[in-house]
């Protein structure tokens, strides 16, 4: 038994160190350390829900469904394509997220400021002109505002759906102000605060968003042609089918994804879950947790 227990320590430590590192970076345990390390008061107290959605295995899923939803503003489509290099470098641009929300969620309030200064910074830096004749610029409050919600509507579903504790009416409210906190340092204007509000928000950009060959590409990118390991196909196209499954039927029918929602229930919820509970085993903490030692959570904090 003593064998097979030190067997299965090991073996739960490769994977999740092969995951942390994908999400995290080669530089994720010294952020990691800087993160939690580091003195000082943070945005959030640990009794907050934005810790506990942004700290479970259903951000993959979440992550994975708000590309698809903010793929269907043009022009945040048009600013993903031209300057953020997410076909050259996937992994690269997923590891700066997953830092800045990071340092965002559990890091001290100083560095997540700077962390929103440098985000800033560069959305300074990206605008342009869609294909049709459309400007477009990334500091935009207005395009800033869609991005985030549809951000913080579809880790929430995530969470609530895949999640290992899933927030009561209260405890998803309260996610949302936390994330209004983070939208307005990124300068969102009076970001939604309550779900009511986010879903009244999500519903004012639905005349904005269409489908377009750049989303539609963005979707089969991610989805039939992601760049991972073959073994990891099968658990990949479990979350992808989950990310799908949270999007709303006009989202996934204007990407012309395959959907049969009788057939979600079955087959997708039951298949996200496991996938997402196997991620959540991997991540945990092994036998040094007993003197110290953190979970690795889906954003690397």
């Amino acid at each position: 038994m003593g064998l097979l227990s030190d067997n299965g320590l090991l073996l739960r430590d490769r994977v999740g160190d092969a995951i942390f590192s994908r999400v995290a970076g080669p530089d994720g345990p010294d952020n990691r350390a800087r993160i939690h390390g580091a003195p000082g008061p943070r945005w959030f107290g640990p009794e907050r829900p934005v810790r506990q959605v942004h700290g479970d295995a259903s951000m993959f899923i979440g992550g994975l469904s708000a590309l698809l939803l903010q793929s269907l503003h043009p022009l945040a489509m048009a600013a993903v394509a031209g300057h953020s290099g997410f076909r050259g470098d996937p992994w690269g641009r997923l590891q700066r997220t997953s830092t800045f929300l990071a340092m965002t969620t559990y890091g001290p309030a100083d560095s997540a400021q700077r962390a929103v200064d440098r985000v800033r910074a560069v959305h300074a830096t990206v605008h342009g002109t869609t294909p049709d004749g459309q400007e477009y610029r990334a500091a935009d409050p207005h395009l800033l505002c869609w991005v985030h919600i549809a951000e913080v509507d579809c880790f929430l579903r995530a969470h609530q759906r895949f999640g290992a504790r899933p927030l009561d009416a209260a405890g998803c409210d309260a996610y949302v102000e936390d994330m209004a906190r983070i939208a307005t340092a990124l300068g969102v204007p009076d970001p939604p605060t309550n779900r009511a509000e986010l879903t009244d928000r999500l519903a004012a950009y639905r005349g904005e968003l269409r489908s377009t060959p750049e989303a539609r590409s963005v979707a089969r990118f991610l989805l039939l042609h992601p760049p991972i390991p073959v073994l990891a196909r099968l658990p990949y196209g479990a979350l992808a089918a989950g990310a799908v499954s949270l999007l709303p039927l006009w989202a996934s029918r204007a990407l012309r994804l395959p959907r049969v929602p009788p057939a979600e229930g079955v087959f997708v919820r039951p298949l996200g879950t496991a996938v997402t509970a196997g991620i959540r085993w991997a991540l945990a903490p092994g036998e040094p947790a007993r003197h110290g030692q953190r979970a690795r959570p889906p954003v690397p904090g």
